[in-house]
């Protein structure tokens, strides 16, 4: 954790609506597995994705935004029930301004986890900003919450828990 306390951060979780997280470096372990024909893979992780679950079903929305332009994030979206993914977000805090406007939640009332420096402009908008404890030390050092996981190794699950447990809602 970075300057605040667990109970600060407690508190902030109380009245996120809304979590939006970056893709790779977050969801995944930000590595890219080449084939010999050039055909590119990325690993995602079970646990992160029940992550997820548990917070869509508690009735809290997940966005997963991606500055990538490939079908990785659209396919694992899909998978998990996920609405909205954003992808080609060049300008992740102008995409994360339309999204809470198009969406009628409040900055102060969103969640973003992010593990790189194009993420820092979306951290510092949010009610409460988390990354991967393998995020760069910037990200780091903007983020409210640092995760004991890497990012696309539980650290989504991690954060998820954080905000039901502050909103003393179940993980079953």
């Amino acid at each position: 954790m970075q300057g605040l306390s667990k109970e600060e951060i407690r508190k902030k979780c109380v009245s996120i609506r809304l979590v939006v997280s970056d893709v790779d470096g977050t969801l995944t372990d930000g590595g890219m597995y080449y084939s010999p024909e050039g055909e590119v893979l990325k690993r995602f992780s079970a646990h992160d994705g029940m992550g997820i679950r548990l917070l869509l079903q508690s009735g809290i929305q997940v966005v997963l935004m991606t500055s990538e332009t490939t079908t990785f994030s659209q396919a694992r979206g899909n998978k998990l029930g996920i609405k909205r993914v954003i992808t080609g977000a060049s300008d992740k805090a102008e995409a994360l301004c339309t999204l809470c406007t198009e969406l009628g939640i409040p900055l102060e009332e969103t969640a973003f986890i992010g593990d790189d420096v194009n993420d820092l402009p979306a951290l510092k908008l949010c009610g409460i900003a988390a990354c991967p404890s393998d995020a760069v030390a910037s990200v780091r050092s903007a983020s409210d919450y640092i995760c004991e996981a890497k990012g696309g190794l539980g650290a989504m699950r991690e954060f998820a828990e954080l905000i039901l447990v502050s909103q003393k809602k179940p993980i079953i």
